[in-house]
């Protein structure tokens, strides 16, 4: 397939699952793509961690019960900008995201709730700043998949490229055996995202969970090694020039209130 059709028709595909999922019904036998808001909230060491983990706990997750499915929650641990915050929101369609802000102003129990977070003076600031992406899941990971019960550590990565038409190569390449080849090598995925709105575009972002550090370099020593891993990545298909250009990688940990 010559690279201007695959990216006529993954285009084409995204636009269709964002029409389709705008007014579906969900329901486990049609599993339609589910769409991600990533929330990360910058605080400022201090009283600022405390009431914004109050808040996401007791206000935040609680008012988004029925939005879609079940709602991350994560400090991050090592990473740019600490203490920082995310939180992953599925939603069943773009609108949803849109809408969410308004809809919880007008919640009365998660106004109450969400009260010293929310009306926080300006000399006494809750965060520093709030910051959101919008999502699309893979078609090959089209929701999230939770992680097994017990002590758990958490890796966000991003992929930026350099260009459209790359960023559209990496997701093929995802498709092509990618995503087989993290399942074979024991890597156990929470969702994979393709960023329709946010900074640093044109990206993706995908989420991995284990049980410690150790597994984590563990895992992927078995899938760099993995034969095929290396043919896949020596491709000409995907091989023709660097098709990733930069890569954010985070450490997270579940806060108390995450259901993921």
């Amino acid at each position: 397939m010559q690279r201007r059709e695959f990216l006529t028709g993954t285009l084409a595909s995204s636009a269709l699952a964002i029409g389709s999922n705008a007014g579906a019904q969900t329901t486990e036998a049609v599993r339609p793509r589910q769409f991600y808001q990533l929330r990360r909230y910058l605080l400022q060491s201090g009283p600022q961690v405390a009431m914004t983990e109050k808040y996401i706990s007791e206000a935040l997750i609680p008012a988004l019960a029925d939005k879609g499915g079940p709602v991350g929650a994560f400090r991050l641990d090592i990473g740019p900008e600490t203490p920082t915050f995310y939180v992953l929101i599925p939603i069943m369609a773009p609108a949803m995201a849109a809408a969410l802000e308004l809809e919880l102003s007008q919640n009365e129990t998660y106004i109450k709730a969400a009260e010293p977070f929310w009306s926080a003076p300006a000399s006494s600031p809750a965060f520093l700043r709030v910051e959101s992406s919008l999502l699309v899941a893979f078609e090959g990971w089209p929701r999230i998949t939770p992680p097994a019960k017990g002590k758990r550590i958490f890796q966000l990565r991003t992929y930026e490229s350099p260009s459209y038409r790359d960023h559209i190569l990496k997701v093929q390449m995802f498709h092509s055996g990618e995503l087989e080849i993290f399942k074979n090598a024991g890597l156990q995925p929470v969702f994979f995202g393709d960023t329709l709105l946010g900074p640093r575009m044109p990206n993706l972002t995908y989420m991995l969970s284990f049980a410690d550090s150790a597994e984590l370099d563990a895992r992927w020593n078995v899938f760099r090694n993995d034969p095929a891993w290396k043919k896949l990545s020596s491709d000409p298909r995907f091989a023709f020039e660097p098709i990733v250009s930069n890569i954010t990688n985070l450490i997270l940990s579940p806060l108390d209130a995450s259901q993921i």
